[in-house]
């Protein structure tokens, strides 16, 4: 019994830490289009050339964001002002992760799951060139 009350104690913050907002794309497409908002794909170069991108993405991988903001990721969050930050990855792992962070950071944030929502809610996509 001490075991568990002592697991449950040390659990709890975990527990108590709200997970980062979910989003639908048709929402997302919306707050987007409306310039509330920016959606960043935050997947791999690979994955954008085999599956394509939302048409209105950044395209802002998430390794170079765990790199120390590489790439782009630098002037992006410099430029985005207050508007909220809306990602999308293969599955919404990896975006949840990468807003995670942006949230502590004080930035507004949604996670809009996986580029598969995205195609199956018939919002426009668009192929990368190499």
């Amino acid at each position: 019994m001490k075991k568990f009350l002592l697991f449950l104690l040390l659990s709890l913050p975990v527990l108590l830490q709200a997970a980062v907002e979910k989003i639908s794309p048709a929402d997302a497409a919306r707050l987007v289009a409306d310039g509330k908002a920016v959606l960043i794909d935050v997947r791999e170069p690979a994955e954008w050339l085999e599956t394509g991108v939302a048409v209105p993405a950044r395209l802002l991988p998430k390794s170079e964001f765990d790199a120390g903001r590489l790439g782009e990721w630098k002037d992006f969050l410099a430029t985005v002002g207050d508007k909220q930050i809306i990602a999308y990855c293969r599955s919404g792992k990896r975006s949840g992760a990468v807003l995670e962070a942006l949230e502590k950071e004080g930035h507004q944030v949604a996670n809009a799951g996986g580029f598969k929502d995205w195609k199956d809610a018939g919002l426009p996509t668009k192929s990368v060139k190499p």
